[in-house]
Formats: structure tokens, sequence, C-alpha cells
């Protein structure tokens, strides 16, 4: 039951985080292209890679699982945003801006499964780099 407790605390704090950082961008980049919602999902992507390297078993590092339930399906789950990326596609197809929505969609893919090798390897060069 503790678990649930966590995942609802991670998810509470990573939609904030996500709520905050989109709106941010909105503001300062406009919201005809959901840029603010691909670089959430790819800062995520880029994090959940990171935790995932280090909870690994035989990690470097050892992570409760209660603390990487809260880290990647509390938080990293609260903060990324597939479903409003997914909406967002729909409504740049809907409004016409069809190059807009086939960039949205490469771009996002592309650079979320990037960032999640990214951080995963970072996580692991950087644990090797320390030695024993």
């Amino acid at each position: 039951m503790l678990n649930y407790f966590w995942v609802g605390l991670g998810g509470a704090l990573g939609s904030m985080g996500r709520f905050w950082l989109s709106g941010l961008i909105a503001r300062h980049f406009g919201e005809v292209f959901p840029l603010g919602t691909l670089l959430v999902n790819v800062s995520g992507s880029f994090v959940i890679g990171c935790i995932a390297a280090i909870a690994e078993p035989g990690g470097r590092w050892v992570i409760s699982p209660s603390l990487s339930t809260f880290l990647m399906i509390g938080i990293c789950g609260g903060y990324t945003t597939f479903s409003t990326f997914s909406l967002q596609t729909l409504n740049l197809v809907r409004d016409g801006h069809f190059l807009e929505a086939i960039l949205n969609a490469v771009l996002s893919l592309t650079l979320c499964l990037l960032a999640v090798w990214l951080g995963h390897w970072l996580a692991l060069s950087n644990a090797a780099s320390k030695g024993p």
C-alpha cells in the first residue's frame, strides 16, 4: 500500500513540474508548435534512462525498489506527457498544420529515444569511471 502513496506523490510532483515547464516554454516560444511537451518528453526520457541504469540489478549504485518506483513510475510517469503529445499532434492535423504534426511526431520519437539512451549511457559511464 505504501508504494501507491509514493507513486501518487511522485506523480503529483512530476505533473507539477510538467505544468511549470510546459507553461514556461509556451510563454516564451508560443503554442503553435508544442515545444514545451517535446522538451518535457525528451528530458523525462533522459531522466528515466539515468534512473534505469542506476537501478539495474548489479548496478553500481543500489536504489531500493520503493525509490525506483517513486522516481520512475511516480515522478517520470507524472512528468512525461505522451497522451498530451498525442492530442496536440491530432490537433495540429485537424488545424491543417500537417508539417508541424509530422515534425512533432518525428522529433518526439527520435529525441526521446536518443535521450533515454544517452541518460542510460551517461549513468553507466559515470558509475564505471568512479572505480570500486
